[in-house]
């Protein structure tokens, strides 16, 4: 009987020294998990996932893990769209504030009982001409806004390229006449690529202007395309004012102005064209000399 006692009380001294240190072993992890948690709560580096053990805690830190990855991606993304925004109503704000400021002013004097008719025309045409500065801002907002959030549908249709080329021709030539500058085009008849037509056109006329703008009487502005295993490449390459080098990196941003830009210059051409290329699948680049002028090159890969 005493045997049989002292056996029971080894048994029962194993369970309980058992359950004691698989207590202490819970005890530990749950306090691990709570510094862990801890962690996360105050935005501290997360763990690799590689480094979490295979035990009920391992995968319970596992799913944490995972979620909290989850939500700060979600929030990172909220932040910059809420950014986004921030941002696009202070370009909006800054842009109308000339505009508006004009037409109030030119109201009020448009109310003046002793105004001559030959000044009551003129304010009301300045006004008309805001009016429709601001509508066209307003419709290149939004359209740079589809762009960036890539909701803007592109078709897809076989351009023969000089045909494009003489489209923009027609608009930008009458252009390059006023400003007294060479408009040159170099584009075989052969080349054709895929993409948005209509898109494509206003991507290429916008580099197209932008350098007639900035380069001045007696100057050139050269459109060649030429086309490889890999890709069609289009160059606008200007004989103009050129761009500084520290505002290079930075011309692709709306409404970036550059240091020579002209007075009525908005800033958004260039940035519209880029995402329009990029939404067809291509890139554009710049390179760029002050006071030798300028080389925009477009690659389209399909």
């Amino acid at each position: 009987m005493g045997i049989v006692c002292a056996v029971l009380a080894v048994c029962l001294i194993g369970l309980l020294t058992a359950f004691w240190i698989r207590e202490r072993h819970v005890k530990r992890r749950i306090t691990e998990l709570t510094e862990y948690i801890t962690k996360v709560l105050d935005n501290a580096e997360l763990p690799k996932l590689e480094e979490v053990s295979e035990s009920r805690f391992g995968i319970l830190q596992s799913e944490i893990y995972k979620v909290v990855t989850l939500l700060r991606e979600e929030y990172s993304t909220e932040l910059k769209q809420k950014k986004y925004m921030s941002d696009m109503m202070a370009d909006i704000s800054h842009q109308f504030k000339t505009p508006l400021t004009a037409i109030q002013i030119m109201t009020d004097l448009l109310m003046h009982p002793d105004l001559a008719e030959e000044r009551r025309l003129e304010y009301a045409m300045n006004i008309d001409s805001q009016t429709g500065r601001m509508t066209w801002l307003i419709r290149s907002l939004l359209t740079l806004a589809q762009l960036e959030a890539g909701t803007l549908e592109m078709r897809s249709e076989r351009i023969v390229l000089k045909d494009m080329i003489d489209q923009i021709n027609e608009s930008a030539g009458i252009m390059a006449e006023a400003a007294e500058v060479e408009l040159e085009f170099d584009i075989p008849s052969e080349i054709a690529v895929t993409g948005d037509p209509g898109w494509l056109r206003e991507a290429v006329s916008n580099i197209v202007k932008n350098a007639i703008e900035h380069t001045p009487a007696g100057g050139k502005v050269c459109v060649n395309a030429v086309q490889t295993n890999l890709c069609t490449q289009i160059n606008i390459v200007d004989t103009g004012k050129g761009i500084d080098p520290k505002d290079l990196p930075h011309i692709f941003e709306r409404f970036y102005k550059a240091g020579n830009a002209s007075v009525n210059s908005v800033g958004i051409g260039l940035a519209m064209a880029k995402q329009i290329i990029g939404n067809l699948g291509g890139s554009i680049t710049v390179s760029s000399e002050p006071g030798k002028g300028s080389d925009f090159e477009i690659k389209l890969y399909s």
